[in-house]
């Protein structure tokens, strides 16, 4: 009995002990102002990741390619889906090597980089900027991201750029409400009576590329828009459209242009997104609605019927994995309404951490995400734009944080493993701590983060060139083609 009991209290200090070590590897970083170094019993055993150097990191973006391809499979895959023959696309690789003799990454955002074989990438939009008369109707792009492009910071200017090379005039989709209306100031906007849902914190609704849809919550919900004079393409506009996807007797009551003439409409019942438009010249216009039971809507588009539509989808906290999510079915329905030619996907400010230096998960988890919009939109191009500079403070100074270089090499990774166009915003700032550039001019604010709208017209500008570089490329590879 003896022995039993000797053991059995052996073996509690042993339990006890080692509950003791456990605690203290679970200390704070700090105990009463001193720092604390925990203990870690398996520290021996534990393999610790790689730590990369900025030098190892600048090394990694140098060399992209690093991503094995099956292009024979992709090239066949092309050949059977695009009716562009072999010889087609051997002929545009070689005129793509003559153009850009670099054919690796692009370290200045000087041009799209190319990740598709044939380099056709773009090719669905660039002909639907060719063709946009013949086809009677705009040319759509949908412009996605998170708070980087909130308020219409970029995409304003980089519309304003399109507009005046290749008409068209509007703000294109607005949602009801959003956290970024009261400083937009591409659209004066005003909604009252609406409960918001947004796929970032739900999912029991189904949503499509703004991430958000609204109910109503009071007895007459209103939205209220306005135009503005900020960029001359935004003054005026002659088709104004309502868009909503669930309603079964919703009375709306619409006034236009502040006048007193009233258009009352019951609304077509559905349980798909369906549109509402009227045409003429229009400068702002007040919708209120009754008998909402069962009404769901997602917003108002202000635009013209013909030259370049830019739709700004920006969701406040998105990383851009949960477009994987986004309902096929909806998505096909929103393609019928509007039918898009490009979408460009902004993101990485939400991911970006010191404390992480691996984003391989990150871009599997685009790559899936991409080939799930490209399945939503089978008609669109996409263009996937890299993370921008972002500084952290260290002793005093600001310098870039060296996740922004590992994340834009995983991005760039997730662009060609799903053969899709790349821009490098990150390089087209200027590089490595440009950021700190950017707040000293007022062009970005205090948090070495977000752009201000000057800041974002520098990226607009760049942007714009890149691409209309990218379609020198295309209009000379069609000739040869032909």
């Amino acid at each position: 009995m003896n022995k039993d009991n000797n053991f059995g209290r052996l073996l509690l200090l042993l339990l006890l002990a080692f509950g003791i070590c456990l605690g203290l590897y679970y200390l704070p970083d700090q105990l009463f102002g001193m720092k604390i170094k925990k203990v870690d019993l398996l520290s021996d055993l534990r393999i610790k990741p790689e730590s990369l150097s900025m030098d190892s990191l600048r090394m990694q973006l140098e060399q992209p390619d690093t991503v094995r391809i099956d292009s024979a499979a992709v090239r066949d895959s092309i050949l059977k889906t695009t009716g562009i023959d072999s010889v087609a696309l051997a002929l545009r690789d070689s005129l793509y090597k003559v153009m850009y003799a670099d054919k690796g990454a692009d370290s200045l955002g000087t041009r799209i980089e190319a990740y598709s074989v044939g380099h056709i990438g773009l090719k669905r939009f660039f002909a639907a900027l060719r063709n946009s008369r013949q086809a009677n109707r705009p040319v759509r792009v949908a412009f996605l991201g998170d708070s980087f492009i909130e308020g219409d910071i970029v995409v304003a200017d980089f519309r304003s750029g399109m507009q005046e090379r290749f008409g068209g005039r509007g703000v294109g989709f607005v949602p009801v409400t959003s956290v970024a209306a009261q400083f937009r100031p591409t659209i004066e906007q005003k909604a009252e009576g609406w409960t918001t849902w947004s796929m970032l914190t739900d999912h029991h609704h189904r949503y499509t590329l703004s991430g958000m849809t609204f109910e109503p919550k009071g007895e007459k919900p209103s939205i209220s828009i306005k135009t503005t004079d900020r960029y001359p393409e935004l003054k005026t506009v002659s088709s104004l459209k309502f868009l909503y996807e669930k309603n079964i007797r919703t009375q709306m009551t619409l006034v236009c242009n502040g006048t007193q003439d009233t258009i009352c409409e019951t609304l077509e019942p559905t349980t798909a997104i369906t549109q509402y438009e009227q045409t003429g010249t229009f400068t702002e216009a007040s919708f209120s609605f009754a008998d909402t039971a069962g009404f769901r809507a997602l917003g108002v588009a202000l635009e013209d019927n013909s030259g370049v539509i830019v739709d700004n989808y920006s969701l406040r906290g998105n990383s851009g994995m949960i477009l994987s999510r986004l309902d096929s079915t909806r998505c096909r329905e929103l393609n019928e309404i509007r039918p898009y030619d490009l979408v460009v996907l902004q993101y990485g400010l939400n991911i970006v951490s010191d404390s992480v230096l691996q984003y391989g998960w990150y871009a599997k988890r685009m790559e899936e995400a991409v080939r799930h919009v490209r399945v939503c939109f089978p008609d669109a191009d996409i263009l996937m734009l890299g993370v921008s500079d972002r500084s952290r403070q260290v002793d005093g100074t600001f310098e870039t944080m060296p996740a922004v270089l590992a994340l834009l090499h995983a991005q760039r990774q997730a662009a060609r493993r799903a053969g899709v166009a790349f821009w490098n915003v990150f390089g087209a700032m200027g590089g490595e701590n440009s950021m700190i550039r950017f707040v000293e001019n007022n062009w970005a604010s205090k948090d070495y983060t977000h752009l201000s709208f000057r800041g974002g017209k520098e990226i607009a500008s760049a942007l714009l060139k890149a691409i209309l570089l990218e379609k020198e490329f295309y209009d000379e590879a069609d000739k040869v083609a032909h």
